[in-house]
């Protein structure tokens, strides 16, 4: 469902990926390097203006505007149709960090003449606010980890780079997302 200013979306959060290390590195066709830590954390510690406790992109500079990355698990569902695939790939491997069901997020990113909007994700904690900013578009990777041809696939629905507004925690399960501000 497309996000719209003020209305609140019952959504779910599927999984969270808060890792040290950058699996997705070198070349496609060496594999992954293996990642030793937070596949499936039970919560995540979010910190306004410098990403989630424990992540790679955590207290960066240079990722800023781009510290918290989310995805609508929905559009592995549109990939594995398109592919023909026996079943949908495991959401985990995008490697975003907040994999959401129920919300267009792609509706949330900047545009090139307009801003990304300020919106709220409420995992039960309190809401924690987030301002979305550039696409998190997919990278060859997708290609070797989920199905050939899924890179092409997930082009214009690979997610948002978000920044966190709020210090927060989040959990999978049950969750509500408002749209604060439009982008």
């Amino acid at each position: 469902m497309r996000p719209e200013l003020g209305v609140e979306l019952a959504v779910e959060i599927v999984g969270l990926l808060v890792s040290p290390v950058h699996a997705y590195e070198g070349r496609p066709g060496d594999g992954p390097r293996p990642d030793p830590d937070g596949r499936h954390p039970a919560s995540v510690q979010v910190r306004a203006g410098l990403g989630l406790v424990g992540d790679r992109y955590f207290a960066r500079p240079a990722h800023r505007h781009a510290a918290v990355t989310l995805f609508a698990v929905e559009s592995l569902d549109a990939v594995a149709r398109e592919l023909a695939l026996p079943a949908v790939p495991d959401p985990l491997l995008t490697r975003r960090n907040i994999l959401l069901r129920g919300a267009d997020v792609d509706a949330l990113a900047a545009g090139r003449d307009r801003a990304g909007a300020v919106f709220a994700l409420d995992s039960g904690d309190g809401p924690v606010r987030f301002r979305a900013h550039r696409a998190a578009n997919p990278c060859r990777w997708m290609d070797v980890v989920l199905a050939p041809g899924a890179f092409r696939a997930l082009r214009g629905r690979g997610g948002v780079r978000c920044e966190p507004l709020d210090n927060g925690v989040l959990r999978p399960g049950p969750a509500r997302l408002r749209v604060l501000e439009p982008g």
